[in-house]
């Protein structure tokens, strides 16, 4: 085994999920396709080519579910989204609206500042420290 190839993000809406993925936080696009049972194959992944881990876009099907979109990780970063310009991408989210819960910090193991994504879930922008 190699590498986590895709994780699983639960969300309420396909297409709010996709924007937000897309237009927000830069990624792209990888599939969407219809499956047979009214619900889709949607993949995101950052830029970084076969070694990026995608997400799958999962529509929640029922209450349970529903009741974790947001809270996959019970109110933790779960999330670590890796950046070779801390700068660049900080201000880019910003302009696009994502929610910074903090100022960035400066840490031994690199620039870092958590941020929600549209519903809720907590991920850290990081630029590793060289």
């Amino acid at each position: 085994m190699r590498r986590v190839a895709l994780v699983t993000l639960v969300v309420d809406d396909y297409d709010e999920a996709i924007r937000f993925y897309t237009e927000a936080l830069g990624f792209r696009l990888v599939e969407d396709a219809p499956r047979p049972d009214d619900s889709r194959w949607v993949v995101v992944e950052p830029g970084g080519g076969e070694t990026a881990t995608g997400l799958v876009l999962a529509r929640a099907k029922d209450e349970d579910q529903r009741a974790r979109v947001g809270d996959q990780t019970g109110g933790r970063v779960g999330f670590f989204l890796h950046t070779d310009d801390f700068a660049r991408d900080h201000a880019r989210m910003t302009a696009a609206g994502v929610t910074f819960l903090e100022e960035p910090r400066y840490e031994p193991y690199g620039t870092v500042a958590v941020f929600q994504d549209l519903y809720g879930n907590r991920w850290d922008l990081l630029q590793p420290a060289a």
